[in-house]
């Protein structure tokens, strides 16, 4: 078998750093602003206000980062029905994480233009966009409040899961 720069034990240790690391950053961050209440400087309307609109704002593009991802998944299977038996479980977390973003609504699907000439690039091609949807998700980690910042973390480590997985899977999937 061929080595590759990534293991999974390689993947698995930086998905659970990045975890960890946002999950201990939303922690801190939760007890300064009660400290900083009981100091006598309570949060005003406006910054609550403010830290509301940064919350939606980043939730609604999170949203739209996994909706096009979703949407992504729903063509490759469409197009290639043989990957169905690998796709379809990444494909429900994906939608799981979808509705975490946005409970009570639809689904959000994007606009899906794949280049893939057979099935084994169109696993490819999930595979970058799950990449991209890991940078974006921690991207958007030093912006987020707490709660969404621990939502954002685990979306983030789930993206770099699958796209370790879809890698290999796109290895096995023949042209």
């Amino acid at each position: 078998m061929r080595r590759t720069g990534t293991t999974r034990r390689g993947a698995l240790t930086a998905t659970g750093a990045i975890a960890l690391g946002a999950a201990v950053a939303g922690c801190t961050s939760g007890a300064d602003d009660q400290a900083g209440s009981r100091k006598g400087s309570p949060r005003t309307a406006a910054d609550r206000a403010s830290a509301d609109l940064t919350d939606k704002s980043l939730r609604t593009s999170a949203l739209h980062t996994s909706g096009a991802l979703l949407a992504q998944y729903e063509h490759v299977l469409r197009a290639y029905p043989s990957t169905a038996a690998g796709l379809s479980p990444l494909r429900d977390a994906v939608r799981a994480r979808t509705k975490a973003l946005s409970p009570g609504t639809g689904e959000h699907l994007g606009l899906v233009r794949s280049r893939a000439d057979g099935p084994a690039a169109a696993v490819r091609e999930l595979a970058a966009s799950e990449r991209s949807a890991a940078d974006a998700h921690t991207a958007a980690l030093l912006k987020a409040p707490p709660e969404l910042a621990r939502l954002l973390a685990s979306l983030a480590a789930a993206a770099s899961a699958h796209a370790y997985l879809l890698t290999e899977l796109a290895k096995e999937t023949t042209a």
